[in-house]
């Protein structure tokens, strides 16, 4: 008989085995241990117990739903407004007999009691808390179109594609970095800052992207003033066994709103390209949503490729 409980301290080992019996497509992490889910997940300082359900066959876990909140709009606490599926899965032997269903069934139980009016499945920015280097690629951006079993589940169960994010990759071995006119005259114009973190990081960036390895990359004028253009740059090392490659991600891409669409973001693209170059990373992602022509123009200009696709759900 299978039973259904909350996390607790001794699951960690459980759900890597589970995690890496499930197959979760090219987006999802292989090879890592609990201490990168400590890292993570559970010491986040609003991690609750109660939105990690396991299913259980005779202690055995066979299954797993993880319900979060996102932030508000300060970035300095939790919104309750909107709850989050953020991650589930089923292992192979046990799919089709219902298990799945009641684990999200327990999960939207969950948030609506803590005050969600609406629930989405899949995770995106600004309401992503969990499996930041682990499940994605360069950033949580729903549930994968590679991750196969996700979308006819969650269409089965009555929720609805809502939003879809582009997921892009380039190898930056090659050197056949974009040349074009433009992007000279803003290289010679403009020089590359690097620093640890944002100039005012919220409580927000400090919860998820201060516990992993990151750079800030700012793209500012040469005779001085604010920058123009900004990426963080996070390490994905628990990738390298699934793309056989040291890889890294390209998360909030910033520009100013007075620059946009004048080639600044492109060319920082092409300048940390250029420069995790010489660190010897092979592969760099970033997303961007598909109604975002502005960042899909700079990523595509810039050599990036599409290669996969994120949905983010809600229910009908």
């Amino acid at each position: 008989m299978v039973e259904y409980r909350s996390f607790l301290n001794g699951d960690p080992p459980q759900l890597v085995r589970l995690w890496h019996e499930c197959n979760l497509g090219r987006g999802a992490a292989k090879g890592f241990t609990p201490y990168e889910l400590e890292l993570v997940n559970f010491s986040q300082p609003y991690f609750d117990r109660h939105g990690l359900i396991l299913a259980l066959d005779g202690g055995k876990c066979i299954g797993m739903v993880h319900a979060g909140f996102g932030a508000d709009a300060s970035l300095s606490r939790l919104s309750y407004d909107v709850g989050i599926i953020c991650a589930f899965m089923v292992h192979p032997g046990y799919r089709r007999q219902g298990i799945g269903r009641e684990l999200l069934k327990r999960a939207e139980t969950y948030l609506h009691a803590n005050g969600s009016q609406e629930i989405q499945a899949g995770q995106s920015k600004g309401r992503d808390p969990f499996y930041f280097g682990l499940y994605g690629g360069a950033r949580p951006s729903g549930f994968l179109v590679t991750d196969n079993d996700a979308d006819p589940f969650l269409k089965k169960l009555g929720y609805e594609p809502s939003e879809r994010i582009g997921v892009y990759q380039r190898d930056i071995l090659q050197t056949n970095d974009p040349v074009h006119f433009k992007l000279i005259a803003i290289r010679r114009a403009t020089e590359l800052v690097i620093s640890d973190q944002p100039a005012l990081p919220c409580w927000w960036w400090f919860a998820r992207l201060g516990r992993i390895e990151s750079l800030r990359f700012s793209l500012g004028p040469k005779k001085g003033g604010p920058p123009i253009a900004s990426v963080t740059v996070v390490g994905l090392d628990a990738y390298v066994s699934t793309w056989n490659a040291r890889c890294i991600g390209l998360v909030d891409v910033d520009v100013s709103a007075s620059e946009r669409g004048k080639g600044y973001g492109r060319a920082l693209l092409v300048e940390v390209a250029r420069h995790m170059r010489q660190e010897l990373i092979s592969i760099a992602e970033i997303h961007a949503p598909e109604g975002n022509e502005h960042a899909t123009k700079a990523i595509t200009g810039a050599g990036f490729t599409r290669i996969d696709t994120g949905i983010v759900y809600r229910q009908a």
